[in-house]
């Protein structure tokens, strides 16, 4: 595994990213990069060179899905990693809808080794 991907994690809430942060420093990868909202995110993306995304679908000043928007619609990171991460319902099935935007998802609540096997797996292709 390549240790010197730099990844960008969103979310609002700040348990949630430490959880995240946790998960990926166990699995060697030490450069990790905080947002709190989608366009503090999409700030970092236009400023900075990330190699994958973990982002939360519900969050204040733009959602997560917004950012994906964005993202894609932009030819200098149209083709960047992007892990969704969205609770269980309706946030859910939004995401299914709008997958084939997205590189994977996860569904809250989640094991360490479920988001470790999405993460591989992306860096693996």
């Amino acid at each position: 595994m390549d240790n010197n991907l730099t990844i960008l994690v969103v979310d609002d809430f700040s348990t949630m990213r430490r959880i995240v942060k946790k998960i990926l420093k166990g699995m060697g990868l030490e450069k990790i990069i905080e947002a709190d909202n989608g366009q503090k995110a999409w700030d970092i993306l236009k400023s900075q060179n990330i190699d994958l995304v973990i982002c939360d679908w519900n969050m204040p000043a733009m959602t997560g899905m917004e950012l994906l928007e964005k993202v894609r619609d932009n030819k200098a990171t149209a083709n960047l990693p992007f892990i969704m991460v969205t609770a269980e319902g309706k946030d859910k099935m939004t995401v299914e809808k709008g997958k084939e935007n997205l590189t994977n998802y996860i569904g809250k609540p989640f094991k360490a080794g479920e988001l470790e096997e999405k993460i591989k797996a992306m860096i693996e292709k």
